[in-house]
């Protein structure tokens, strides 16, 4: 781990980079709130830290409540896999 030291002040690299990685998706999502868009830039940083400003949206009413309507129907069904599970519901 790198340090970082200043007069008195010791920073440690690691808490300076997910502070970094936290204000850029912040810049990111207020961005994505106002125009709906990614820019490219924007894009291959949220690649590469697998982040969309999408995730941070609250889940649509009508997307909760279809999963409820999905998940009580099928309430009784046991699946042996994710995938499986996923598929049924196409």
């Amino acid at each position: 781990m790198q340090e970082f030291k200043s007069e008195n002040v010791k920073l440690d690299s690691e808490f300076i980079s997910k502070a970094i990685v936290k204000l850029l998706k912040q810049d990111i999502f207020n961005r994505y709130k106002q125009t709906g868009e990614v820019t490219d830039e924007d894009w291959e940083f949220c690649e590469k830290i697998d982040w969309h400003p999408v995730d941070e949206l609250p889940p649509k009413k009508e997307h909760v409540e279809e999963l409820k309507r999905i998940l009580k129907e099928q309430s009784g069904k046991k699946y042996s896999s994710a995938k499986e599970f996923f598929s049924s519901l196409k």
